[in-house]
């Protein structure tokens, strides 16, 4: 039998005064029949007359940690506040996978020259997650009683607060994993900018996420345009094949074909369009560098087809050198592969015009692209390397 976890003493606490503090705002003569509704002890509407908060603090002193727990989660549902959403929310997630405080500072600083909104004005934002007028200013402020006095005065009047001391006002470095993400998506939403201002942004977040395990891709449109969510990353973002393949292509070249795959992985799920431009380039790096180390001379204007049919031949690779069925149709497969990597990207990728009536490529087909175009980089360069160490062992 599985045994469901309870809040600690200091959550616990914190739940109580939350409930308290919600029952208190109903009128007084309410307060009995709400408290019997939630199972608390029964009393009379002189006592709740004397001190609301009082008359139900003293009703949930009593309850342990599981009952506490069961009537905060009633409540809010009935009545959803966003403090007591906030303790509930970081209940649930201590037991989940975590953004640690490092990649929230590393997504603020991402943050730090982005406006929070282009298309709609910056409050009004703001207000769609935190309830400002409900908050009170940070200490030490003297003349803002909420917190939306206190953005309005220093970041739209004064501008005296940048994106960062907004956010941190706001707590994001320890609200909840919920609100944060719930901010991300909201920070991409197509109704705050156009496309291109939410594929820059996706493309600096989403890498700061996947180093603890989410990305942030795309999950719908609408209108045409994309929409982005927050999601856990399968294998933590990467696959045993993603890491095999960046040892291999590092150890070939470190600078523009490994960087060409890590680019490439990082938008597979942020940009599709993108990803499977790079996908394509990165097959043309691994060509080129091959025939410039075998002596030969590239031209600049050669296409990956061609290119690939020069290595391939270089390598003892083309269909035409073997006489095995089975090895001519498997490097018969490998050539279409290739082909078809240039085809798609001509069709899907973003180095053309789509136009209103193409087809606009999902995150899995980005992935399909790279992993095929890598697959096949690891695998000229492993061949590469095999006919150097036959050639050495000839001399």
């Amino acid at each position: 039998m599985t045994t469901l976890p309870l809040p600690d003493a200091a959550t616990a606490k914190s739940l109580r005064h939350l409930v308290a503090s919600v029952i208190a705002d109903q009128k007084s003569y309410n307060v009995p029949s709400v408290c019997q509704r939630y199972g608390l002890d029964d009393g009379t509407v002189e006592e709740a007359h004397s001190s609301k908060y009082k008359y139900v603090s003293a009703r949930v002193q009593s309850l342990t940690a599981a009952e506490i727990l069961a009537v905060a989660r009633a409540l809010h549902g009935d009545e959803p506040r966003f403090d007591l959403g906030e303790v509930l929310a970081k209940f649930d997630e201590s037991r989940g996978p975590h953004v640690t405080e490092l990649t929230r500072r590393r997504v603020v600083s991402a943050l730090e020259d982005a406006a929070l909104s282009i298309d709609t004005p910056e409050m009004e934002f703001l207000k769609r997650l935190w309830p400002l007028d409900q908050m009170s200013a940070p200490k030490g402020s003297f003349s803002e009683r909420t917190m939306e006095d206190y953005i309005i005065r220093h970041r739209i009047a004064n501008f005296d607060m940048t994106t960062k001391d907004v956010l941190e006002s706001l707590e994001i470095y320890s609200c909840s994993q919920m609100l944060f993400f719930r901010f991300i998506e909201a920070l991409t939403h197509p109704m705050l900018r156009d496309e291109r201002s939410q594929r820059e942004l996706v493309g600096k977040i989403s890498p700061l996420l996947a180093a603890d395990g989410f990305d942030l891709i795309q999950t719908d449109r609408i209108s045409g345009s994309p929409i982005f969510s927050v999601r856990r990353s399968t294998h933590g973002g990467k696959t045993p094949a993603d890491e095999e393949i960046g040892r291999s292509l590092s150890a070939f070249n470190v600078t523009d074909v490994h960087e060409r795959w890590q680019e490439a992985m990082k938008r597979r799920a942020s940009d599709p369009r993108a990803a499977i431009t790079v996908a394509r380039t990165l097959l043309e790096d691994v060509c080129k560098w091959l025939l410039a180390e075998a002596g030969e001379t590239v031209p600049d204007d050669e296409d990956l087809p061609g290119l690939y049919k020069r290595v391939a031949a270089k390598l003892r690779l083309a269909p035409d050198q073997h006489t095995e069925k089975i090895f001519k149709q498997i490097l018969g497969s490998c050539q279409s592969i290739v082909e078809s990597l240039g085809a798609v990207r001509n069709k899907l990728g973003d180095a053309h015009s789509q136009g209103p009536a193409k087809a606009r490529p999902q995150a899995r087909h980005a992935e399909l692209a790279v992993n095929l175009a890598g697959s096949m980089a690891t695998f000229l360069v492993a061949t590469w390397e095999a006919r150097k160490a036959e050639a050495a062992s000839d001399t």
